[in-house]
């Protein structure tokens, strides 16, 4: 496997007495059983809730959406990508796995999530509009910073360009009906790609809302479906309740937090997966945070986060998870001369590659927690590429699914947020008709 879990760091036998029996965890995850069941079912059926499943498997939705990279790429050196929460933050996840710079064959992309003028004029006054694309990404089409966003934009191209080039560097993904974002896509005969139906935004990285910039990064978007179908197989199969897989890592966080442990810690020792935290945490809290359920999901990047971090995660508040993700760097980067280290107190350091004082850290950071009776799991990747990228999005979305299960919440609403959204605008039309 390119992806290995090690659990044993949240079990008693290693944290001591009074910490989650291993015949518990067991007895936890097999009750999953009959919900990986249904889930089996549902993809061979090749339809049904929760769709994001089925995507795996699918090709024919790949070929549209190269066209549209490439008819982008070649008009354009930078695109932006308009969208926020799961709109953005799987594709800005993938885009740190490509080889930057990128070639002439591929634009710098831009993730532009945020409203904040400061940073968005700043952000418009170093592009050359005229060779400046953007993709717009909305499932429902009528996200209030995204339509922003992209009217801000749409005047500021046509300002620089003729209205006829538009349809030539705007493109839009979102549901097939009637909202704000398709009616302006067909005023300005904009393309568009379809946004599942039935993959909200937090389960979308798999769907061509991040396969569209992985595209346009060069990125291998088969392989990472691919990757995911690997993980899918596994947890779906007869070893899908064994404590390797998503089930497992459900019925850990279930049972611990069903002791006090109310938050939950991603923390990769790889500065390619900095954004994979962002990903993982709207994931885990839009999910699971319902009718006072839930853990609060921290991401936290190694080694830098062992400065600001972890004196408190090892001597503050026992009420946290660990779950460290470490690559294999071993004898990788650069070598340390020992000319350079000649100082006999960096004798550690000397002939050693960078890749061996990563892997060091990742090591003995996790260790250092277990002993200090904090529950630590420890994923440990062979390599880091789109098939491997693909399998670590599908096993956490997998995990976040089978926890709500558990805790009898859906994974797939977020009830609580709509009223923030009304409130916004109606603050919007009341400040509107004040200054009219």
């Amino acid at each position: 496997m390119s992806i290995t879990f090690d659990l044993s760091g949240c079990l008693s036998e290693r944290l001591g007495r009074g910490a989650l029996e291993e015949a518990l965890l067991r007895e936890k995850t097999s009750s999953l059983r009959p919900a990986l069941e249904r889930l089996a079912a549902l993809r061979m059926a090749g339809e049904g809730h929760p769709e994001f499943l089925l995507l795996p498997d699918r090709r024919a939705d790949l070929e549209p959406a190269r066209d549209l990279a490439a008819a982008l790429a070649e008009r354009c050196d930078d695109v932006l990508i308009l969208g926020t929460g799961g709109s953005s933050l799987g594709g800005q996840t993938l885009y740190a796995l490509a080889d930057l710079p990128l070639g002439p064959r591929h634009p710098r992309l831009h993730f532009v999530d945020n409203v904040d003028p400061f940073g968005f004029e700043r952000l418009l006054d170093s592009l050359d509009m005229e060779r400046t694309g953007v993709v717009a990404i909305s499932k429902s089409g009528s996200t209030a910073e995204t339509l922003c966003q992209l009217a801000v934009i749409l005047e500021a191209l046509i300002e620089a360009v003729d209205e006829s080039r538009l349809a030539g560097q705007v493109a839009v993904i979102t549901e097939p009906k009637e909202s704000p974002l398709s009616n302006l896509a067909d005023r300005w005969r904009l393309p568009r790609l379809k946004h599942d139906l039935g993959v909200g935004g937090r389960f979308s990285v798999l769907s061509v809302v991040g396969l569209l910039p992985a595209l346009l990064a060069g990125l291998d978007a088969a392989a990472l479906r691919e990757g995911a179908a690997e993980i899918l197989d596994q947890a779906l199969g007869e070893r899908g309740t064994d404590l390797e897989g998503p089930a497992a890592g459900a019925a850990l966080a279930v049972l611990l937090a069903e002791r006090g442990y109310s938050q939950t810690v991603l923390m990769p020792y790889v500065d390619r997966l900095a954004d994979f935290g962002l990903w993982y945490r709207q994931l885990w809290a839009e999910s699971l945070g319902k009718e006072g359920k839930g853990t609060t999901p921290i991401r936290a990047l190694g080694p830098v986060d062992q400065h600001s971090q972890l004196q408190l995660y090892l001597q503050g508040p026992a009420d946290k998870l660990f779950t460290l993700i470490r690559l294999e760097t071993q004898g990788q980067g650069p070598r340390i001369s020992p000319k350079i280290v000649e100082d006999p107190r960096l004798a550690y350091l000397a002939g050693r590659h960078m890749g061996d004082l990563l892997d060091a850290m990742a090591r003995a950071t996790a260790e250092t927690l277990v002993r200090n009776g904090r529950p630590t799991r420890l994923l440990t990747l062979d390599r880091l590429d789109e098939f491997v990228l693909g399998g670590l999005f599908m096993h956490f979305m997998l995990e976040t699914v089978l926890a709500a299960e558990l805790l009898g919440v859906d994974a797939f609403d977020q009830p609580a947020v709509e009223e923030g959204k009304v409130l916004a605008r109606e603050y919007l039309a009341a400040s509107g008709a004040a200054t009219s």
